[in-house]
């Protein structure tokens, strides 16, 4: 739809915009040349309340934050951000899952009790952006094995999985904890 530059705190990017056939706009932040040796990629779900509003309830913000530097740091590489606010619940259902947490549900526990899976998110549109950007071959900043095996299942090598561990605050060790014992996340605990 659109594409500029966007000056960071880290570098200056190129913000391309796409709407997928639901009508959401995604943002591609990419820097550098992305062709010859795999780039680093960070297949980001928006976070509004981590990304944009600092909350310490979750490691999504820092995760962001963490790519974005990375990224700058090597000179080329990519974060998709993609529009799958709360696990792809949206925002509403993710702050009444909140409201549950503060009852003592963990994060995956709050998502069953309002009917949702533990995570909605899928990775076709990453698959497709990816493509568009001419991206087959990537080093993947993430810590779910369920991202991974979906964008490899979709064609995507990964040639590396580059952890993510960043943002742990006394807000946010439940909701870690539950993201590795029933999720699954790569995640290094106390």
């Amino acid at each position: 739809m659109a594409e500029s530059a966007l000056p960071t705190r880290h570098a200056e990017f190129r913000i391309g915009v796409y709407r997928s056939a639901d009508g959401k706009e995604h943002v591609v932040l990419s820097l550098g040349e992305l062709t010859g040796e795999p780039p680093l990629v960070r297949v980001h779900s928006e976070c509004l309340t981590g990304d944009a509003l600092f909350s310490q309830r979750c490691d999504c913000g820092a995760q962001l934050e963490s790519a974005l530097a990375q990224i700058a740091a090597e000179g080329r590489g990519a974060v998709l951000y993609l529009r799958q606010e709360g696990r792809g619940i949206g925002l509403g259902n993710k702050i009444r899952a909140y409201a549950l947490q503060d009852r003592g549900a963990d994060t995956v526990e709050a998502n069953h009790q309002l009917g949702f899976p533990a995570d909605a998110r899928e990775y076709s549109l990453a698959v497709q952006l990816l493509r568009r950007l001419g991206l087959h071959r990537i080093r993947l900043m993430t810590n779910n094995p369920r991202k991974l095996d979906a964008l490899r299942a979709d064609g995507i090598e990964v040639v590396e999985r580059v952890a993510v561990e960043t943002g742990r605050n006394p807000h946010n060790e439940k909701y870690l904890a539950a993201k590795a014992a029933k999720l699954g996340h790569w995640l290094t605990l106390p």
